[in-house]
């Protein structure tokens, strides 16, 4: 079965602190979850049923097998899936404070993710599907910057959609300025992109909305969202814009909270191409995206978080907009 969307990027194991607000050196704890952005949403598609398959590389070790064990049985394509020996599975790990915010340290030097190389992507996969979604974690080093630009390339080469998460890691990158450069890199390959208001705030340097948003928007752009957290979320499209409220829940962990927008917001516009051209459509389609954002935040864990169509469809039928 051709997969309706291919995620490409980074699978990483997640050690969560089991209590908030202690800080990584205070937790005495962790629980251990697959993780990284583009597994995320890759597991969030499926669980809404969107047939989807996952590109990227894992090591060869027992963290490798959880990932694409987990990927597999949330019903993800890993057939593109890679392995190395040369570098271990990245682990990530990230602490909690009271309201569930986190703190990250990554054990990525390099991590096996950062060595796909552009032989390893699986053209004939991104031919056959609708749309490639990407992260910008993907282009930090060498070779899985080449590969992941390649991977683009393929699927714009093939009248393909393109989507990108910001989704910034400043640890990550060798200095500030690169990983504004790489962060915009991203952007300009992208149909349709989602930052967070922090992650709009650190490329642009403007704390107004509207404003940031005009210095990035560029002619490829269909669709650019910005997430405001527990505020909701804003849409941008070439003829109109607008916000969409959020929903209260009993947070736990934002880890998930992201990435389940994002899976919630490529399910809904993929049901509904032409909602890009009737803004209660796409305030719709943002809707589901808070809804599906909003509920992966009371679980755990980035990828045990992510809610089926089913549990979407009941908190929507049942929850009021703030």
């Amino acid at each position: 079965m051709n997969s309706t969307v291919v995620c490409l990027g980074e699978a990483l194991i997640d050690f969560v602190s089991t209590e908030g607000g202690l800080g990584l050196a205070g937790t005495p704890q962790f629980q251990k979850a697959a993780g990284g952005a583009p597994a995320n949403v890759a597991v969030g598609l499926a669980k809404l049923q969107v047939p989807t398959a996952f590109m990227g590389m894992v090591g060869d070790d027992p963290f490798g097998q959880f990932l694409t064990d987990t990927l597999s049985s949330a019903g993800v394509d890993v057939g593109p899936v890679r392995r190395t020996r040369e570098s271990q599975t990245t682990v990530a790990f990230v602490s909690l404070d009271e309201n569930g915010e986190r703190d990250f340290l990554f054990y990525r030097n390099p991590g096996a993710d950062t060595l796909l190389r552009a032989e390893d992507v699986d053209e004939s996969i991104i031919r056959d599907s609708r749309l490639l979604h990407f992260g910008s974690l993907g282009l930090v080093a060498e070779p899985a910057r080449s590969a992941t630009l390649h991977a683009v390339e393929v699927a714009r080469a093939n009248g393909k959609l393109v989507s990108y998460d910001a989704n910034l890691r400043l640890a990550l990158w060798p200095s500030e300025e690169a990983a504004k450069q790489g962060l915009m890199l991203g952007l300009q390959q992208a149909n349709i992109a989602k930052l967070s208001e922090e992650e709009l705030q650190f490329l642009t340097g403007c704390e107004e909305l509207s404003t940031g948003v005009s210095q990035i928007r560029h002619a490829g752009l269909d669709l650019l969202v910005i997430t405001k957290g527990s505020h909701g979320s804003f849409f941008v499209t070439r003829d109109f814009q607008g916000s969409v409220a959020s929903f209260d829940v009993p947070t736990i962990d934002t880890t998930g909270a992201g990435d389940g927008f994002m899976a919630g917001l490529l399910a809904a516009f993929l049901e509904d191409p032409e909602a890009l051209h009737d803004n209660d459509r796409l305030s719709s389609v943002c809707r589901f995206a808070n809804a599906v954002g909003a509920l992966a935040t009371t679980v755990r864990g980035g990828i045990p978080g992510m809610p089926t169509r089913q549990q979407v469809e009941q908190f929507l039928a049942g929850n009021q907009e703030r």
